[in-house]
């Protein structure tokens, strides 16, 4: 070891869980993280309680990992946000947090990168709920189908305040 590498090493690269195990169907879209479903006009940002930016739900996490909630292509990958364009044509945004944008990556680590094809129940993100809480932020993980105007419906599956656990289905979407 050099002597300035102990100023300029970086910290060992964060090992993805296991994946899930979920024989995905097409038209279901599966929890991402486990916790408490909310509706997603209840998201506490109106960007998303509005729907603009597609139908779905949203879920006040007890884990830390995030996972894809379908099989499909990874659109964007960004810290907080990953994007997927599922088998089935639908566009999926998974945003963990409330303006968390403002932390530039900081709590978050992820798994995929753009153009990587992943599988329901695998891990995308890993979000340190400590970090963003003390930054002030809120932590719950948006579950869109972003372009849910061009389809036949987008259907919640689960009970609002239902518990789930990731890897559960609680989406239908109607092609």
């Amino acid at each position: 070891m050099a002597i300035f590498d102990k100023f300029t090493k970086k910290d060992a690269p964060v090992e993805a869980p296991e994946s899930l195990q979920i024989d995905a169907q097409p038209g279901i879209g599966y929890a991402p993280v486990s916790g408490r479903v909310i509706r997603m006009t209840d998201v506490p940002d109106k960007v998303f309680s509005t729907e603009v930016l597609g139908k779905g739900c949203a879920l006040w996490p007890d884990s830390d990992v995030v996972y894809a909630p379908a099989n499909g292509w990874v659109g964007t990958a960004m810290g907080h946000a990953v994007t997927i364009k599922s088998d089935g044509g639908a566009e999926v945004l998974i945003h963990v947090g409330v303006n968390t944008v403002n932390l530039k990556g900081k709590g978050f680590t992820n798994f995929v990168s753009e153009g990587d094809r992943v599988a329901a129940g695998q891990p995308i993100i890993m979000m340190d709920r400590k970090v963003i809480n003390e930054a002030g932020y809120q932590d719950c993980v948006v579950f869109a189908i972003s372009n849910s105007d061009d389809l036949a419906g987008v259907e919640l599956t689960a009970d609002f305040s239902e518990k789930v656990e990731a890897g559960a289905p609680i989406l239908k979407v109607t092609f």
